[in-house]
């Protein structure tokens, strides 16, 4: 298993205040990571010229906008996000109609549409406030397969549900996988949350690490530490080679 390999499988969260921040880290990491995930804060600080940078440079691009709006709204917004040239897009995954829509607006583009099934923040009684008598791992499994039928690529969801998702699924639906910290770190924010090596073995493809990169006193050691987990899993479960971007 070469290290290449096991580095596709890192999307680092790039989930910081300025757009010059985000650049000074991506330098730091250098080659070491290949690829990254803009998400809403910084979306709203310059991101998407940022998007735009990191492609030039080579990397793919997770560009996470949870969209959920009208049909026609999520279809025209898709099409635009199309023309940066990214590799993922999310979409809130809580009906067909809108995931269809979704998949409308690519038509032509080769951006993986990737629906957000569970927050990995939510807890049981989180669900519950939304009006849903689902537990979430229910629930994460109830959008992924709705995402499915939909024709979308994949979901966002955690390893605790990943196992499940996989088995409903195929094994060419991506599942990208956020909430992962080292075994003994701590969480932060996060309720859902399982090891890298965990996250690989039941069936992730990608997995999301924020913080425990974006906030280490060295995030370039760090980084390598998430690979060389990534890269033991998969010669454990004998998948060596990373989804296709």
């Amino acid at each position: 298993m070469s290290s290449t390999a096991a580095r596709d499988h890192l999307i680092v969260a790039l989930d910081m205040p300025t757009v010059e921040e985000a650049r000074r880290l991506v330098v730091e990491l250098g080659d070491t990571v290949s690829f990254y995930k803009v998400g809403l804060e910084l979306l709203f600080a310059g991101g998407l010229d940022l998007a735009r940078d990191l492609k030039r440079q080579n990397k793919n691009v997770f560009l996470d906008m949870k969209l959920l709006d009208i049909g026609n709204t999520v279809e025209r917004a898709v099409a635009n996000a199309t023309e940066l040239g990214i590799n993922f897009l999310t979409v809130h995954g809580h009906d067909l109609k809108t995931m269809r829509a979704a998949v409308s607006g690519r038509t032509g583009s080769s951006v993986k549409l990737l629906a957000v099934t569970v927050m990995t923040n939510l807890t049981a009684d989180d669900i519950r406030q939304q009006g849903s008598t689902l537990a979430p791992a229910d629930l994460a499994l109830r959008r992924a397969e709705l995402a499915y039928a939909a024709g979308f690529d994949g979901v966002i969801a955690s390893g605790q549900e990943a196992a499940r998702i996989r088995e409903a699924t195929s094994p060419k639906f991506l599942i990208v996988t956020p909430g992962i910290r080292l075994q003994g770190s701590t969480t932060d924010d996060q309720e859902r949350v399982m090891t890298p090596e965990n996250a690989i073995a039941a069936g992730a493809n990608h997995i999301v690490i924020g913080r425990p990169i974006t906030q280490a006193d060295a995030p370039k050691a760090a980084a390598e530490k998430f690979i060389q987990c990534i890269e033991d899993a998969l010669a454990k479960t004998g998948s060596g080679s990373a989804t296709s971007h």
